[in-house]
């Protein structure tokens, strides 16, 4: 298993936040995810070998539901 945590920068609507996360969530190989709307953070685990196709999956996510947020690599 592997941890990845992303600064959502701009993330202003706590809605938004639980919507990213809930989407996030339903993406086949995440084993789990957590959009902390007061920290701006976006944790994802996943395997390994599955992270990065799940890391472009869940950006493009954030950028369907919040397109003027900025990601960062936390």
């Amino acid at each position: 298993m592997m941890k990845k945590t992303f600064k959502l920068i701009g993330l202003d609507c706590a809605n938004c936040a639980a919507k990213i996360e809930n989407a996030v969530s339903d993406l086949p190989d995440v084993v789990s995810v957590t959009v902390n709307f007061m920290t701006t953070k976006m944790n994802i685990e996943a395997e390994r070998e599955k992270m990065e196709r799940v890391v472009e999956a869940a950006m493009k996510i954030v950028k369907n539901i919040e397109p003027d947020v900025k990601i960062e690599k936390a």
